[in-house]
């Protein structure tokens, strides 16, 4: 007899419980939100200009296509094309280059309207004219 209370004890301690703290609060099962029409923004079908850079020593890059570029500072070390948009990426041991171009009408060329300069070691931000100047061949 006192072998099966033995084997019986462990079950009888799984049924004890002792509040660990407040009890939670009942789950309430999820209710999928009622589905919702897409409104779609409507297109004026304008085109919108875009805002060019102006800063002193960019003189010889902001205004230029992609093969005035090109012979400015050699074949780009990427070229990411994004509808009517561009941009290269020049690289030199001084600095990385980033050139944006977008057409300033509409459906011109890509212009360079906007540069972008840094390290490529850590990323720092540094002189755009003097990274155009340390790149130019």
């Amino acid at each position: 007899m006192r072998s099966s209370v033995l084997l019986v004890l462990p079950f009888l301690a799984a049924c004890a419980t002792t509040p660990s703290g407040p009890a939670a609060p009942a789950q309430q099962p999820r209710v999928a939100p009622p589905p919702q029409d897409v409104v779609t923004a409507p297109s004026t079908g304008g085109f919108i200009a875009p805002r060019v850079m102006n800063l002193p020593g960019l003189e010889g890059v902001i205004g230029k296509n992609e093969n005035a570029l090109a012979n400015l500072f050699g074949p780009p070390r990427l070229t990411v094309k994004e509808g009517d948009a561009r941009k290269l990426q020049f690289v030199g041991p001084a600095c990385v280059l980033d050139i944006y171009l977008y057409p300033l009408e509409p459906r011109g060329e890509p212009s360079a309207t906007y540069v972008d300069a840094r390290r490529a070691s850590d990323g720092l931000d540094v002189d755009r004219a003097a990274c155009v100047k340390a790149l130019r061949r």
